[in-house]
């Protein structure tokens, strides 16, 4: 992605409250983080047009940059309605992937049909440190899946997440990042200069921030 096309993004997202900063009261993750961002990509669900805009602009990315995909993989939940949008795009198949197999009925962790062999490409709408994206690829491997490749919509960019991906071999693409997300707060004046140093200390340690 271009700088320009990731500023375009952040600023969709942004503009319907996807993402929220806030320095001065951080959020908690489920991991326990606490956080200065809050990124929820299902909230773009809701406006037609944004939810357009971002499915033509993954929908390029997955068509440009892996042309032999032949299924289009949702990770649960969030993955699934813009995968799903993507598939329907492209005129690909569309499979999603459950955190872990369903506990009653036939037990999968897969819905949908892959066959041995096929190309996939993993959706998700965010990617922080990469653990349940990983752990959705391991199960796509595990049901003879070759997995080619993962995009998203946003990326926070940890060093833990580049470092897991590539020892899983998958390359992936993200339409924004923080970076993007962060640059274009400060020309809008929506963060300080202070707030600014925050977020960047945040993201350089984030298991570590606000302790």
């Amino acid at each position: 992605m271009s700088t320009i096309s990731e500023k375009q993004v952040a600023e969709k997202l942004l503009q319907v409250q996807a993402v929220k900063l806030s320095p001065a009261a951080p959020f908690t993750w489920a991991s326990g983080w606490k956080s200065p961002i809050y990124c929820d990509n299902r909230k773009t669900l809701s406006y037609p047009y944004v939810r357009d805009y971002i499915k033509s602009e993954l929908s390029n990315l997955v068509f440009s940059t892996f042309p032999d995909a032949a299924v289009i993989a949702g990770v649960a939940t969030a993955g699934i309605p813009h995968g799903a949008l993507i598939a329907d795009q492209l005129k690909l198949p569309f499979i999603y992937v459950r955190s872990k197999p369903k506990e009653h009925g036939m037990g999968n962790q897969i819905e949908g049909v892959l066959q041995p062999g096929q190309q996939v490409v993993v959706v998700e709408d965010l990617i922080s440190t990469g653990k349940s994206s990983l752990e959705a690829v391991q199960a796509i491997r595990a049901a003879g899946g070759e997995v080619v490749g993962m995009v998203s919509i946003f990326n926070y960019g940890f060093d833990i997440a580049v470092k897991a991906f590539e020892a899983a071999g998958v390359p992936f693409y993200s339409l924004s990042n923080y970076n993007a997300l962060i640059a274009l707060a400060q020309e809008k004046g929506m963060v300080s200069a202070e707030e600014t140093a925050t977020l960047q200390a945040w993201r350089a340690a984030p298991d570590q921030w606000g302790r």
